[in-house]
């Protein structure tokens, strides 16, 4: 009777053949980027919209905001997004554009994106850009751009 005894007891004080349940993970949610919208020209304006990552459609772009214009049949979009690493995103931009030229005078990028004209530029923190519109209008809208962000 005794070694049934001892045989329950060990059974019952034996190690658990449960998993030990696993840590839960804290999730930690990237803080929404600001809405910009009013450091854009408001002349053409149609829409901003606050894009929360991946501006453009660029996984090394940070979320931030989108403008879109229209002007006649013309339309364009330009784009703000605020990043300690503005500077860094140039040289990834430099590789997704298709024949993409260094603008000296500006320290940015013109090039074609799938096909549309994209020029971008870093200013302090903040990587921008305009989409949609040739070269020498793209300059003329992007020094506008950069005279309304600090």
């Amino acid at each position: 009777m005794s070694i049934a005894l001892l045989a329950a007891l060990w059974t019952a004080c034996g190690t658990d053949s449960k998993p030990a349940a696993a840590p839960v993970a804290e999730k930690t949610e990237k803080p929404k980027p600001a809405d910009d919208s009013r450091l854009f020209p408001k002349t053409n304006l149609v829409e901003t919209k606050v894009v929360d990552s991946q501006l453009l459609g660029k996984k090394f772009m940070p979320g931030g905001t989108l403008a879109h214009y229209k002007r006649g049949s013309v339309e364009y979009d330009m784009f703000l997004a605020r990043t300690p690493d503005a500077a860094l995103l140039l040289p990834d931009w430099s590789q997704a554009l298709t024949d993409s030229k260094l603008i000296p005078s500006f320290g940015g990028y013109f090039g074609h994106d799938a096909g549309r004209p994209v020029f971008v530029f870093a200013k302090g923190t903040w990587i921008a850009g305009i989409a949609g519109l040739g070269e020498k209008e793209a300059d003329t809208e992007a020094r506008l751009l950069a005279t309304r962000i600090q």
